[in-house]
């Protein structure tokens, strides 16, 4: 078995994977439950749909949040995470100015 180069490893970038991890994560949780309030079954209406979606942003931003910590570095994170709120937030508005 082979040793892993210094480029193959996980690298311990805490500050920045958590920052990452802590602000695009909540804004991607926060993407997540607006596409689902919306565009969801029954649209915004429901009553107890307004308490799902409240009570789903914060495992939605932990997941995030926990799975920003496997990226090899926290530039990497920072980008695929910028990436992902950049197609979440243009799927929910080019839904808004669609439907």
């Amino acid at each position: 078995m082979t040793r892993l180069s210094a480029d193959q490893k996980i690298q311990p970038h805490w500050w920045s994977k958590t920052l990452s991890g802590s602000i695009l994560g909540l804004s991607l949780a926060f993407a997540f439950a607006s596409i689902f309030a919306w565009y969801g079954p029954g649209g915004i209406e429901p009553s107890m749909k307004t308490q799902f979606n409240m009570w789903i942003i914060s495992p939605i931003w932990l997941l995030v949040l926990s799975f920003s910590f496997l990226f090899k570095t926290g530039k990497k994170a920072f980008l695929y995470l910028s990436a992902a709120n950049i197609v979440a937030y243009s799927i929910f508005l080019t839904l808004r100015w669609y439907l």
